[in-house]
């Protein structure tokens, strides 16, 4: 179930009140009553695919349970490389069929077609089950780190249950590891005023920049993209940084709920987010920008390949398969894999070049290399958002060729006011955390926060949709 859903803010203050009405000491009570709730959010979208994440959970449990045994530590490498493998294309299963099967059908039936040779399998329309690729990862990463030694085997179930289906992560993230979430998910608390406090103010944030913002902003870049052969090179370009700004105000917000909602239950997320149009190079981008998912990147597929403790033809092959396998993570098409691809160059690049640093030059410089590394971004996501990569290269080549006048009347009066009073809030609000955090001390004034928080709330009240757009990422 959704977060912006109305009837998930009738039944939360329940699971809230119910939760903390359970003694600490009876944890095992509040572990069940969130694992039941976990799975019942879950089967809400479609119940039968609880299985899969019920059947992801068992095997990397299981898996995780024998590469802890002591008689699998002890066998030869190879022998304890083909267990943790069988077990990780057993955990992987489900993804694969569900997400890429239609995929690899398709092209490998295209690429037949092409020498004369008419052979298919049958297509699957089974829609994918919801956050799949997140929980995946998670309950992966958990059984790879075990393999690897960066954490020990979890042997209560139940623990490692709620674990991998914990409900404010489950759909889009953020992706724990073992080490950050189950010992929170194995100690007894109290309810934490302070921490409760704060979980409400990251709720409210998510919930103004994806309901306010993001969603506003979809409604152009949706007409404008839909139509885009129609519109002039001005207007998609317009459309295309909106996108940028959408994207982060979607994904984004769904991550500060979703911490702002396990906060008031007394655990804490890793932030996925940390000012990621302030970076200076794409390789920065990638240290703010869906940061869970670039470090299981990075200790999953970019170490195991060697990193950067080889030769420089080496390292640079070793990005280029990080970021690849990045795009398709992303989903089953072509401009998944460009979009990774092209991010994957760009930090080539950057590392060939040394410009993935700042040296410390004017705020000028600094300046021109956030706003270059913001349209290299922005140029990215036009092959994210497109359906084909034709298309992308269609609507990039307008850009160039047929400027014109950019079309506002898209949005209307009000849209447009209340996108721009967001959008101007956003900035603020990220430069002054990025750059002056400690020297504009009035924002810190408690009846300044109230003041704050109070008009944010009234304009998610009034200028907000609840069961409005679903999540960008849930597709994912």
């Amino acid at each position: 179930m959704s977060f912006t859903a109305f009837n998930f803010w009738l039944i939360f203050p329940f699971i809230f009140v119910f939760y903390w009405l359970i003694p600490a000491k009876w944890n095992t009570w509040r572990k069940v009553l969130l694992l039941v709730v976990s799975y019942l959010l879950y089967m809400n979208w479609k119940p039968v695919y609880a299985l899969v994440l019920l059947g992801v959970t068992f095997v990397t449990y299981v898996g995780g349970y024998i590469l802890d045994n002591e008689r699998i530590k002890s066998r030869n490498k190879v022998g304890r490389k083909i267990v943790v493998w069988l077990f990780v294309l057993l955990g992987f299963t489900p993804l694969l069929v569900f997400k890429y099967y239609n995929f690899l059908n398709d092209n490998i039936s295209e690429g037949l077609a092409s020498i004369g040779l008419r052979f298919s399998l049958p297509g699957l329309n089974w829609a994918i089950p919801v956050g799949i690729s997140f929980f995946t990862f998670q309950a992966v990463g958990y059984m790879l780190d075990v393999y690897h030694g960066r954490t020990k085997a979890e042997k209560n179930l139940l623990d490692y249950l709620l674990f991998v289906s914990f409900f404010p992560q489950v759909m889009s993230g953020p992706i724990s590891t073992a080490d950050e979430l189950l010992p929170q998910i194995r100690t007894p608390r109290s309810f934490d005023y302070k921490q409760g406090k704060l979980g409400l103010q990251y709720l409210l944030w998510g919930m103004f920049i994806k309901l306010v913002i993001a969603d506003r902003l979809g409604l152009y870049v949706d007409t404008v993209y839909a139509n885009f052969v129609h519109y002039s090179g001005s207007t998609c370009f317009l459309a295309s940084i909106f996108y940028t700004l959408q994207i982060y105000c979607d994904f984004a917000g769904y991550s500060f709920m979703a911490i702002g909602i396990a906060k008031t239950l007394g655990f804490n997320l890793i932030n996925n987010f940390r000012r990621p149009y302030l970076a200076i190079s794409i390789t920065d981008f990638w240290r703010r920008w869906h940061i869970s998912l670039t470090r299981w990147l990075t200790w999953q597929v970019y170490i195991p390949l060697g990193g950067s403790r080889c030769s420089k033809a080496r390292t640079y092959l070793n990005i280029f398969i990080t970021f690849l396998v990045s795009g398709i993570w992303h989903g089953a098409n072509w401009t998944f894999i460009v979009w990774g691809c092209i991010h994957g160059v760009l930090q080539i690049v950057e590392k060939a070049l040394g410009w993935q640093k700042y040296e410390g030059k004017s705020r000028l410089f600094k300046a021109i290399r956030i706003g270059v590394s913001f349209l290299l971004v922005s140029f990215a996501w036009v092959f994210f958002r497109m359906t084909s990569v034709r298309d992308a290269c269609i609507l990039i080549r307008g850009i160039f060729t047929n400027f014109g006048r950019p079309n506002i009347g898209i949005f209307n009066g009000s849209t447009l006011l209340i996108v721009l009073i967001g959008l101007t809030i956003l900035v603020f609000k990220d430069v002054r955390d990025e750059f002056y955090y400690h020297k504009w001390g009035f924002f810190d004034n408690k009846i300044v926060k109230w003041f704050i928080s109070v008009c944010l709330f009234c304009m998610v009240l009034l200028f907000g949709a609840l069961d409005g757009g679903q999540f960008i990422y849930v597709n994912f």
